[in-house]
Formats: C-alpha cells, structure tokens, sequence
C-alpha cells in the first residue's frame, strides 16, 4: 500500500487551510477514490467509506443552508467523527461554524479552493491514481523514440546504455537507464520514470557515468512516460532460436498485470540497434493508426495465391 501525505496535496493544488492550528506532519491518504457526502449528510452512512477524502460541493453546500441550526450541527457532527482524512470546500464557499468546531474537536483538516467541484474532483482522482500507483523497478533503459516509449531490456552489459546514448544522438530522449520505476496509472496505462537518484546519468563501461541534460541539453531528457513497447536485446543463436522475420506473431510481456507488445532484438556484428529500435518505434506507431503491413503483404500473398490457382 502506497500513501500520499496530505501537506503535499495541500502544495500541489494550492488548497487554502481552514485550521492551520491543526498539525500536518505524518497525515497521510491511502485511498484513490474521493467521496462526495451527499447521503451522508443525510444520515445514511451504510457503506461509507470513512478513509477516503471528502468534498464538499454546491450541492452538498445547499442542502446544508436548507437544514435548521440543531439539524446541521448534527449532520456535520456525525460526517466528522468518523475521522475522515481531510474535508475539502469547492467554489470557495462558506466554511460552516460547525464545521470549524468539529474540525478542531475530531482533529479533522479543512482546506478550501476556488476550483468547481467537477474540475477539482478530476483533477485530485488523477493526481492520487499517480501517487498511489502499484509500481514495480525494473533494470532497463526507458527511451522517448518518435513519441512512442519504449523500454529496452536486456542481460547486463548487452548495450543498453550504449543503445540509447545512440538514440539520443539521434534526437531521441533519454528517461531513465539501469532502473525504471513503472507506474500502473490506469488499467491499461503503464508510466515509466527515474529514481532520483540516478535521474538524467547513464552508465557507460569503460567511460563511467555521463550527465546526459549536461551534455545534450533539456532537450534530450524526459520526466517521465507512457511505456507503449518493449523491446529485449539478447545475442543471436540461430541455432536454439527462430527469430520473426515478418512479424505476423506479435510477443508480450506483463508488467503489472498489463500486456505489453514485446520485439525480441537479437545483436551481432554490423546491425544497429539503434536504427532497429527506431524502426520497431515507428512501425507500432503505424500499427496505432491502422496501418499493419505485415498483414497486407499476408493478404498479398493470399490474393496472388487466388489468381494463380
């Protein structure tokens, strides 16, 4: 389980603290989903989720305003001493003075923005699916090639890193080399991102670690990206092996669950990998957009096998 600390969300969406008094340190959310408490502040708490985040909206807002003073100190009284993480107020309205009250009674932290609920909501959800990722590291070069990601893999020492200082001398952008940190964003959403640590150096034997923003410019690094393939580098054996020569049968590899297109580049004397890996970039990009050919030469074949016959 991965969490996100509160004060950090706090700085990220520039939320304005209600109850400053109320200390932030170690607070942290572990829950993806956000809950609006509209039925809550009904009285029908069947089900709820107390760890989630709560916000309050216009209409969550106006249902408070309809209530008589006994009813909405009540219905506030009961959302806040189920100890949820934190309340957050949209459209910067009215902050209740029970809501300040149970806040410092339950130690509970109001924040408030000047977002619409539906924008802000939007925002947070993604921003939380990010932070709160299942991730898994992975020893690979991540690549930015034409615009698609893509993670080379390989045994230690085959030329990764080699391969991509190539790619970046190409025009390429470098993500991160030797370790990937994978992100799963989204069902079918895989993002690839450098620890810090090692963020924009790769490792080359025999030269040592090379500062790659030093030396080619911002304009050959990236944060961070979207892994749309991969591609494994191995060293040829003709003889134990069956490379594809069309590419008809497509390979993939799991990453946390999602299937990823793999191509198996096998390395000897005289083949550049990095204008293979460019290639195998572009022909995916290609396949995106609907364009397979290897199934029109297949559809070719069996068309001029038509006529033969």
């Amino acid at each position: 389980m991965y969490s996100a600390e509160i004060k950090k969300v706090v700085q990220h969406f520039h939320l304005e603290n209600i109850l400053p008094e109320i200390d932030l340190e170690g607070r942290v959310i572990s829950r993806k989903e956000i809950n609006r408490p509209a039925l809550q502040l009904t009285g029908f708490y069947e089900r709820f989720d107390n760890d989630r985040v709560q916000v309050i909206g216009r209409v969550e807002h106006s249902y408070l305003l309809t209530l008589s003073p006994q009813e909405r100190k009540q219905a506030i009284c009961h959302l806040f001493e189920c100890h949820i993480p934190c309340l957050i107020i949209c459209k910067n309205m009215e902050v209740f003075p029970e809501m300040i009250y149970y806040g410092r009674k339950y130690g509970v932290p109001i924040f408030r923005t000047p977002s619409t609920t539906t924008g802000f909501m939007a925002e947070l959800i993604a921003w939380l699916y990010t932070e709160l990722a299942d991730r898994e590291t992975i020893h690979g070069v991540l690549v930015d090639i034409y615009g698609e990601g893509v993670l080379i893999i390989g045994a230690s020492g085959i030329g990764k890193s080699e391969t991509a200082l190539e790619l970046i001398k190409r025009g390429h952008r470098l993500i991160a080399d030797d370790a990937v940190e994978i992100k799963k964003v989204a069902n079918h959403t895989l993002i690839g991102t450098c620890p810090e640590l090692i963020r924009y150096l790769i490792e080359l034997r025999g030269i040592g670690i090379i500062n790659v923003k030093e030396l080619f410019g911002v304009g050959a690094v990236k944060q961070q990206k979207t892994i749309d393939m991969v591609i494994r580098l191995e060293m040829w054996d003709g003889k134990a092996n069956e490379y594809d020569r069309i590419g008809l049968d497509e390979e993939y590899i799991d990453i946390l669950g999602h299937k990823i297109l793999c191509n198996t580049i096998p390395l000897r004397p005289g083949r550049n990998v990095a204008v293979i890996c460019e290639s195998a970039a572009i022909t995916n990009r290609q396949k995106k957009m609907g364009t397979n050919t290897a199934k029109e030469l297949e559809e070719r074949i069996l068309k001029y096998g038509t006529k033969e016959s």
